[in-house]
């Protein structure tokens, strides 16, 4: 099954599962409506005490009262029984499951109107002196008198979820409850379990944009915190260092004459362990011509066989950085050798611990 018709399958059901809990809820203050000797009564269902003071006529308007009492709660509306056609029938009782569908077979055999101008509703009772057979009364209703019904309650404002009935009482012991013949949550022309399918699956779709935009959202928000978390800390990091810079440089200044010559000992490098790794990290192949150290940068220029092939020891040796070629290399006058001017920066002997 395709992914589309499970979601449709479980949307149906929910929306099956809402509306019958949505009526369940409702029928905890049912109200039943009555038409007694040509009055409409209104009683509470389940201690059936009449809750309209006064009783009113049906061409006449519903009172406060009754409008308060039927527009939020569920109606249960009793036909008259006068407009309504009994017929008993007998089953077997291993078919008392079947039952919708055998009197929905004979329906037309049954009724005394065309099978599409009906409303009926049944119900069923072990025989008293056969167990093994059921029972059935059926009671059968016009649907035009139905909607007659339904009309005139609504010119009351009265808006009716089920219409039950009960069959004229020909003895004391007939004494059975009333029969549902109409009801808004299953009747066709109401599209209510339509619409609030409807609804979830636009709820359904529309919660899952929310979350893929908020998703979104915050995914791209975080790439940014963490940018501006690595610039900030970047930042942070290049303002320590010279804060730290401009302390020690401030603190050597400021000090004795022995404090701040210890201090360029420290910080400047020195000449002869210079020169010594000068030459252990060159090659017997080549020399130098001229050496120069200012400021911490040396300079040094010579010929060697292979001219690219100096920087790599030169930068391995721990005392230089940034080791490059200050000038363009060219051909010695004899043909072999290479003229080479290289530059790089000279790392303090000894690097002063950061506080």
């Amino acid at each position: 099954m395709r992914m589309p018709a499970v979601l449709k399958r479980w949307i149906e059901t929910l929306a099956t599962l809402l509306v019958a809990w949505h009526e369940h809820w409702r029928e905890q203050r049912a109200l039943t409506v009555a038409l007694e000797n040509q009055q409409v009564v209104v009683r509470e269902t389940r201690s059936g005490h009449d809750i309209t003071r006064p009783l009113h006529r049906p061409e006449q308007r519903s009172a406060a009262d009754l409008l308060d009492a039927a527009r939020d709660g569920f109606v249960i509306a009793e036909f008259p029984p006068d407009k309504i056609v009994r017929r008993d029938i007998t089953v077997p009782a291993g078919a008392q499951k079947f039952l919708s569908g055998v009197i929905r077979n004979q329906i037309e055999r049954l009724s005394p109107w065309p099978p599409n101008d009906v409303v009926y509703g049944f119900d069923g009772e072990v025989n008293v002196e056969n167990a093994s057979v059921v029972d059935v009364r059926i009671l059968i209703a016009s649907r035009a008198n139905i909607d007659a019904f339904r009309n005139h309650l609504a010119a009351l404002n009265v808006q009716v979820d089920r219409i039950v009935a009960n069959s004229l009482v020909e003895n004391s012991d007939d004494a059975r409850k009333p029969v549902t013949l109409w009801s808004r949550s299953t009747d066709a022309s109401f599209d209510h379990p339509e619409r609030l399918r409807r609804l979830i699956g636009l709820g359904i779709g529309g919660f899952v944009a929310v979350s893929t935009c908020l998703s979104l959202w915050a995914f791209v928000s975080a790439g940014d915190i963490r940018d501006e978390n690595e610039r900030i800390a970047a930042r942070a990091k290049a303002l320590q260092q010279q804060i730290q810079g401009g302390q020690t440089s401030s603190a050597a200044a400021s000090g004795s004459p022995a404090e701040r010559a210890w201090f360029l000992k420290e910080t400047s490098g020195s000449s002869v362990i210079l020169l010594e790794a000068l030459s252990r990290a060159l090659p017997d192949s080549a020399y130098l011509t001229e050496i120069r150290l200012e400021s911490g940068t040396l300079r040094i220029i010579g010929l060697a066989d292979d001219a690219p092939g100096l920087l790599a020891p030169l930068e391995q040796s721990g005392h230089l950085t940034g080791v490059h070629f200050s000038a363009p290399t060219t051909r010695g006058s004899d043909g072999k050798s290479f003229r080479f001017s290289i530059e790089a920066h000279v790392e303090p002997r000894i690097k002063l611990e950061k506080e």
